[in-house]
Order: structure tokens, then C-alpha cells, then sequence
């Protein structure tokens, strides 16, 4: 029996001790810049704040934050447990850290540390209540997914599950798992947590910063025709965290704080004599007779505080600054501003229904300016004499109100000349309304689609036009406060204002970017075909380049006068992009040009079609930045590179017969474009 005994925990030793204590060992740590010397009173508060972090046993709900001295001298220590671990490993996991990351980096003032079961962070600055996204922390596993785009929606949607029901736990946990199912017999099993001091909305932004940031840099191959999404993977950061794999990995219990332990109770003692008891039963007669008098009384007094409480929510309703669609939104939104900055801003712009009703004579039909997807738009004037365009939005779509919270947060931070400006916003008795600046002209397709109008609209003013729309996508992209993907440019939502200056408008489905962002990927695919590109429709892959490959469209679209989606050429109906590359490779580009303008703009015209082939070729890298565009239009010396096949190309068998790209390209430039040898710096987003 005892060689049994000795046989099990030689097992133990063997097998079992190594694999648990595996998971407390330091798997990823990255070291400050700045150090500190030795002895040092930084280096004793640092000392202090871990031997307490390590000896503390009365936090049981797995997160630890300890301060120690002032500045220069202060340090900030917080501790993360991964809520599925049992209290016992949590604290060995921690003890672990605090004495393993300090001598991994030696004499840093900072250094974040990570293992399977916990991490630990402690820097000479703010850690508590602070939003620490970086350093961060990728591990892939277990190769690549074969059905990435199937793969890609069930992730996302696990994802954003697991961060919503994160983000809603209290100050001591913000931590969920779950699974969803890929295939009749695959899950996909996920965890995402947050430091619990952080609040609900930088808890979604934290993850969601890591999703569109970290995860397109280490999960997915952007080189590859198609998206390859790795099986398995992990992020992590010193305020968030999350992991998803193709099996179960998380345990089935969730640390949470332990109820203070009571006092234990004394029996009832043997030697009580009989009055004793008397006395008992009669308080306890006496306790029943108040309880039934107070419990009745207290009951009525909270019905009625509920009764008047209801009476004030309806009385009140209308005077509420910002609706509860409003708040919902905040918590889904794929990416969050700074809640306590917008609220003050957004309440400034806010209009009451009643002036609105005035101003556009109750949405008389007379006043309507045109109708979309998700809305309707009227003229009016407000009581200063502004005259506004206000878009209504319709109350049975779904999307509505993401659409309308989209439209503020992006507008109300943005201010540029050709950008719509937003006046205000109204949210009341279920009303959706957004109030814009009037812009007289309406928008471009109703001048550059029409025969009548198109005749009128000669090059001079088209290419002011596109110059506008550089300017005001170059500012969003790359010179605003907010990195912003506009995702549905077109002609319809470019607006003309009376010296045909262009404004772009209906940012309903722009897409919001960190400033060193520059693509993401959605499982929510918006915006308008024949406008969105290629790895946008079949992979979800959302980028700068997404915004330029619209723009191209929409200048071919100008230079001829055509829709995209109704193009047409005399009896016969053709792809755009397909025509108008066939015919560049053929030497006979001007046979897409609007016959209604003059030849004498051949080169400018030339060399725009030539910018509009660049913008919409198949492969995202290949296509210039805004700036590059910006740079191609104003320097007429810069020679162009030649374009590859556009997106969407059909192959014609006429074009079997055509001599090399290269030369064909150049014999086609030589009458519209410089021979100078300065060529394209193409500059491209980190």
C-alpha cells in the first residue's frame, strides 16, 4: 500500500507539478527605458509595493493595486488573475511575478509581465483607473483556419459578446468566456477580460483596440489573396486582455469577492432555565407583531415612490439630454471616444423638436430635398436665419439609430471646409433628426448623371470637384484629431455648395481609427457596391485603401460622365473599370471621356483617368495613399506609376492579342503626361 502511495506521487511529481506550475511561469515581459539605481528610495517603494502585493490575503477576487512614496519616487503596481483559476493558484501565479519580473527587468522604473494564469504591471505613473493598452502582447497558435471568412464572422460575433458582457461587471470582476459554434461539431471557445478599475466604456475600447490593432498584425496574412485567420491566439495588455481557441481552455469557475466571514454563533446554552425561554417566546410574539406592522407600511411607501417615480420618468422625458437608444449604442459601438468630452459637445448641439417642426413647416412635403436608405431630408430655417438640411431618420430601420450616433461622433470632431458641417442634432419622442448646413447645389449625381446638368458641368469645375474630395478625405485620413474611413463615398454623398465646392456628407457608416491605425476587419460589411473593394466584400478588411478605391471609381466617374453601376457605352452595357482599362491598355483612353468636354483639357483630364486606375487596382498595396493623390494632382512633373489590372477586371478576349502592359501604358501616356524621370514616392500607413 505504501509503494502505491509513493508510486501516485511520483506521478504527481513528474507529470503534474510541472505542467500547473507552467502556467505561473513568465511568458512574455517587456522592460522600461528609464532605470533606477541601487539603493534607491524607488527602488524601497518599489520593493514595499510588491511585498504586499505578494503577502496580501485579503483580496480574493483576484486583482491587486498598491501605490508606495511620492514623485518622483512613486510606484504603481496592479496585478491581474485570470478569473477561472481557483484563489489558491491566483496567489501562488502572484507571488510568482512579484519575484521573478523585478530581477527579469533589473532596475526598470517600468515592466509589464504576463503568464498563463496572471500578469503583473508596475511603472513610476498612473496605473489605477488609467487605460494602458500598451505594451501588448500577441501569441498565435495551431496554424491557420481554412473557411477564414465563415471563421472571421462567428469570431467577431463571439468577440463582441464576450466584451459587452466583460465591460458590464462590477469593480472587483469584468470577465467573460464563452462559445460559439463554427460547425455541427466545432466551437470556437473565448475569454476577454478587463483590469476591473477601468470603467464599462474603456474596458470596450481596450479590447477593442487590441481587435483592430493587434489582431490584423498577428492573426492575419494581409499578403495573401485570400484571409487566413490563425485557429488560436492570445492578446494581451496591462488593462486587457483575450483569447480564443478551437477548444475548451478555460476552467468553469470565476473568482469573485468572499463575503466578510461572520463572527461564529454561540449554541443556545443547556442551563437556560425556563423563564429564559418565557422571555424568548414573548420578544419573539412581540418581533412578529412589528414586522407585521412595519413590512405593510414600508411596502405602501415604496409603491408609491415607484408610482411617482414613473409619473416624473414620462413628465421628464422629453427634457432628457440624451435617450437610452443613445447609451445602448455607446456600449456596441466598434470603437468609443471619450464619453465624458462628447457628452458636454453634444448636449451644446442639441435642438428641440418643436424648432425643427417650425423651421421645415412640420416636414412639409414641399420642403423635401431627397430620400436614402435610411432616411429622408428636408430644407429649412432655423429662427436665426440659417438655413439647414435636416436628415429625419425613418423609425422602422434597424440600423437607424446606429446610423444617427455614428453621424454625431464622427461629425461633431470634425471641421473642414469640404466636409458637411453638422449644426445639431434632435433625439425626442422617438425622433432621429440631424441638422447640416444647408449646401445649396444638392449633390454631385444630380449634376453629373443628368444629360442636361453633365453638359453644363465642364472640367474646370469637375476638377475642382476632385481636388475638393482629396482634400476633405486627405484631412480625414491623415490631418484630423480622428483617423476616420468614410466606407461609402460616392457622387450621391458629395454635396455641392453654390461655387460648387464639394462637401462630403452621410458618414452613417464611417469607421472611427486610433491615429497609428490604419485597417481593421468587420463582419458588418455597409456602403454601396461597385464602390467597395475587393478585400472589403470578401474578407471584411476595412483600411485607408478602402477610401481610396471609392475615390477611384468616382473619378473615372466624373471623367465620363456614367455611373458606375449603369454604365454604358453606345448599344452596349460594360463594366466601368473593365472598360476603361481595356481601352487605356489599347491606347484609346479619351474613348471614355464625357464627349461633353473639351480636348483642350486632354492632359488633365488624361492624367486624372490615370490617378483613377491607380486608386481602384485589385491588390490594396498597390493603390497611392490620399496624400500620394494629393501630390499626383498639384505636380504635374511627377511621372506616374503605370497601373496594374483594376478590381472586378473581365477578361476580353480582344485583349489577348495586346502588346505589354508597359509599352502600351507608355504609348498611351506620351500625349498627356510628362517624360521627366521623377517617379512616385508611394507613401504608405505603418
Amino acid at each position: 500500500m505504501e509503494l502505491s502511495k509513493l508510486l501516485i506521487l511520483a506521478v504527481q511529481l513528474i507529470f503534474v507539478i510541472p505542467k500547473i506550475s507552467a502556467q505561473f511561469e513568465l511568458n512574455y515581459h517587456l522592460c522600461g527605458k528609464t532605470t533606477y539605481s541601487t539603493p534607491s528610495t524607488f527602488q524601497t517603494n518599489l520593493n514595499t509595493t510588491l511585498s504586499s502585493m505578494s503577502s496580501d490575503t485579503r483580496i480574493t477576487y483576484g486583482y491587486y493595486n498598491f501605490t508606495a512614496g511620492k514623485q518622483p519616487d512613486k510606484v504603481e503596481a496592479t496585478a491581474l488573475c485570470r478569473s477561472d483559476i481557483t484563489l489558491s493558484d491566483c496567489r501562488t501565479c502572484v507571488s510568482s511575478m512579484v519575484s521573478t519580473l523585478p530581477t527579469t527587468c533589473q532596475n526598470n522604473r517600468q515592466a509589464f509581465g504576463y503568464s498563463d494564469y496572471c500578469q503583473l504591471y508596475f511603472t513610476n505613473t498612473s496605473a489605477f483607473h488609467v487605460l494602458t493598452d500598451e505594451p501588448n502582447y500577441a501569441l498565435r497558435f495551431n496554424g491557420n483556419v481554412t473557411d477564414a471568412p465563415n471563421f472571421n464572422t462567428s469570431l467577431t460575433t463571439l468577440m463582441t459578446t464576450l466584451l459587452k458582457n466583460a465591460s458590464l461587471g462590477g469593480s472587483e470582476v469584468k470577465f467573460a468566456t464563452g462559445k460559439i459554434k463554427l460547425t455541427s461539431n466545432q466551437s470556437i471557445y473565448g475569454l476577454v477580460q478587463c483590469s476591473p478599475d477601468l470603467s464599462r466604456t474603456n474596458c470596450v475600447t481596450c479590447v477593442q483596440y487590441l481587435i483592430d490593432t493587434v489582431f490584423p498584425n498577428y492573426f492575419v496574412t494581409l499578403t495573401k489573396p485570400s484571409l487566413f485567420m490563425a485557429k488560436g491566439g492570445r492578446v494581451v495588455s496591462p488593462s486587457c486582455n483575450l483569447r480564443y481557441e478551437l477548444y475548451p481552455f478555460y476552467n468553469n469557475i470565476t473568482l469573485a469577492a468572499q463575503p466578510p466571514t461572520q463572527p461564529p454563533q454561540l449554541p443556545p446554552s443547556s442551563t437556560a432555565n425556563s423563564s429564559d425561554t418565557s422571555a424568548q417566546g414573548v420578544k419573539s410574539r412581540k418581533s412578529h407583531k412589528i414586522i407585521s406592522i412595519v413590512v405593510p407600511t414600508v411596502g405602501f411607501l415604496l409603491l408609491i415612490i415607484i408610482v411617482a417615480s414613473i409619473c416624473m420618468f414620462i413628465r421628464r422625458k422629453k427634457e432628457r439630454k440624451v435617450s437610452e437608444k443613445f447609451n445602448i449604442y455607446f456600449f456596441n459601438v466598434i470603437y468609443i471616444i471619450c464619453i465624458e468630452e462628447d457628452m458636454e459637445a453634444l448636449q451644446s448641439l442639441q435642438y428641440s423638436l418643436a424648432v425643427i417642426k417650425v423651421a421645415t413647416a412640420n416636414f412639409a412635403v414641399d420642403n423635401k430635398l431627397g430620400r436614402g436608405g435610411f432616411s429622408t431630408v428636408y430644407k429649412g430655417k432655423l429662427p436665426d436665419g440659417q438655413e439647414i438640411a435636416v436628415k429625419r431618420f425613418n423609425k422602422d430601420v434597424v440600423l437607424g439609430d446606429v446610423q444617427f450616433m455614428n453621424e454625431i461622433l464622427t461629425l461633431a470632431k470634425l471641421h473642414h471646409r469640404n466636409l458637411v458641417r453638422l449644426v445639431g442634432f434632435c433625439l425626442e419622442e422617438e425622433e432621429m433628426l440631424l441638422i447640416y448646413e444647408l449646401v445649396i447645389n444638392k449633390s454631385l449625381d444630380n449634376f453629373l448623371f443628368d444629360p442636361m446638368q453633365r453638359a453644363s458641368m465642364h472640367w474646370d469645375t469637375r476638377y475642382k470637384v476632385i481636388n475638393g474630395i482629396v482634400r476633405g478625405l486627405l484631412y480625414l485620413h491623415e490631418d484630423s484629431r480622428l483617423r476616420v474611413i468614410h466606407r461609402d463615398l460616392k457622387a450621391g454623398n458629395v454635396l455641392l455648395d453654390v461655387d460648387f465646392n464639394p462637401k462630403i456628407a452621410d458618414f452613417g457608416t464611417a469607421k472611427l481609427f486610433k491615429i497609428d491605425q490604419s485597417q481593421a476587419l468587420t463582419s458588418n460589411v455597409v456602403g454601396t457596391l461597385g464602390y467597395m473593394p475587393p478585400e472589403y466584400l470578401s474578407q471584411g478588411q476595412v483600411s485607408l485603401k478602402s477610401d481610396v478605391f471609392s475615390f477611384g471609381v468616382l473619378v473615372l466617374e466624373i471623367v465620363s460622365g456614367q455611373r458606375f453601376s449603369s454604365f454604358k457605352i453606345g448599344e452596349n452595357q460594360e463594366n466601368l473599370l473593365t472598360f476603361a482599362w481595356k481601352n487605356w491598355l489599347e491606347g484609346n483612353a479619351w474613348s471614355l471621356v464625357d464627349p461633353a468636354l473639351s480636348s483642350a483639357s486632354g492632359a488633365e483630364i488624361m492624367r486624372c483617368m490615370h490617378i483613377g486606375l491607380l486608386c481602384v487596382q485589385n491588390n490594396m498595396a498597390d493603390r497611392p495613399t490620399m496624400s500620394s493623390v494629393s501630390q499626383m494632382l498639384s505636380s504635374f512633373s511627377m511621372t506616374l506609376q503605370q497601373p496594374s489590372q483594376p478590381a472586378f477586371f473581365r477578361q476580353s478576349p480582344m485583349l489577348l492579342n495586346v502588346p505589354s502592359q508597359g509599352n502600351v501604358s507608355n504609348q498611351s501616356n506620351n500625349k498627356a503626361e510628362s517624360k521627366n524621370d521623377i517617379t512616385v514616392t508611394e507613401i504608405y500607413p505603418r
